[in-house]
């Protein structure tokens, strides 16, 4: 395999400080080498947090002149296709060549939902059928579609990018998988091992070529959060209170998946993913500074690239 990429995530209240804190993280994630700078995305979560991953994907593909930037995941089935595909498109715009539309279900919070007006168990068929739907407007289709869920007449998107926006699918079920294979350019995991990584990557392979995709240029990925720190326990400190904050479940429920320590500790996690088969893992460190964590993701790549 190439070498692998090593995204960062935008942190935590980043957009809250600031242009100049956005403008100062940005830069020192272009100055260490960082390949990405991934968002995610939320409208109204447990009691009304959120951010919208499109917004903070522009900003940062507007300040940015060389890393990719990502959305892992943009909540999909709680939007309609026509305005999402508008707004992937103006976020190529900002970041041409430079911009992977990471997609996924949601669902921890059901209050999120329902606010949006969705039915919580019609979240998948709107992902199929808006997924679907947001890839032939940016291919420049002028789109007739019946539903159910999004009927469209002479729908169209101008101009479309002109470079074509790499689709990720996240999502550990089996349907997550199998839309993975039939819409995606790459499945995106998280939570789970490296075994299961490299079989589900395989079965996303699978299920692209029974849909007659036998010729996508698969980039898989893998979503690890991690803590640095000078020891295993300094760094657990400083990851454990946000998974538990954001999860509400205790940090022992996620501890196998999230490595903790020292740059070099994160990278030896990590190294099974790659030889399994990820293009790229968007890490979400913590630490106890907030420099630390781009240092420790430039650490980690340089880890892993090294010798390959």
């Amino acid at each position: 395999m190439g070498r692998p990429e090593i995204g960062i995530r935008a942190p935590h209240g980043l957009f809250s400080a600031g242009p100049d804190a956005i403008s100062r993280f940005s830069g020192a994630v272009e100055a260490q080498g960082i390949d990405r700078i991934w968002v995610g995305d939320h409208v109204s979560f447990r009691g009304g947090q959120g951010y919208d991953g499109l917004l903070q994907a522009a900003v940062l593909g507007a300040l940015t002149r060389r890393v990719t930037v990502q959305t892992a995941v943009y909540l999909l089935p709680l939007r309609h296709p026509v305005p999402v595909a508008r707004q992937v498109a103006s976020v190529a715009e900002m970041a041409p060549g430079r911009f992977v539309f990471g997609v996924g279900m949601g669902g921890d919070d059901e209050k999120e939902t329902a606010n949006c007006g969705v039915d919580h168990a019609r979240r998948g068929r709107r992902m199929d059928e808006g997924l679907a739907l947001v890839r032939r407007l940016l291919a420049g289709e002028v789109v007739d579609h019946a539903g159910p869920e999004f009927p469209l007449s002479e729908a169209a998107i101008r101009p479309t990018p002109a470079v074509p926006v790499p689709v990720a699918v996240g999502g550990r079920s089996g349907a997550a998988l199998a839309r993975a294979g039939r819409m995606s350019d790459g499945w995106l995991g998280v939570f789970v091992d490296a075994d299961r990584f490299g079989q589900s990557c395989r079965t996303v392979v699978a299920a692209g070529e029974e849909a007659g995709r036998s010729q996508v240029g698969w980039q898989h990925g893998m979503l690890v959060w991690c803590g640095f720190g000078p020891s295993r326990d300094a760094a657990r400190r400083s990851v454990a209170p946000a998974l538990e904050e954001l999860y509400r479940m205790p940090f022992e429920r996620f501890e196998r998946y999230v490595p903790c320590g020292r740059p070099a500790d994160v990278a030896e996690a990590v190294r099974p993913y790659i030889d399994a088969g990820a293009a790229y893992v968007l890490l979400s460190p913590f630490a106890e500074h907030s420099y630390e964590s781009v240092a420790g993701a430039a650490a980690v790549k340089a880890a892993l690239t090294s010798g390959r």
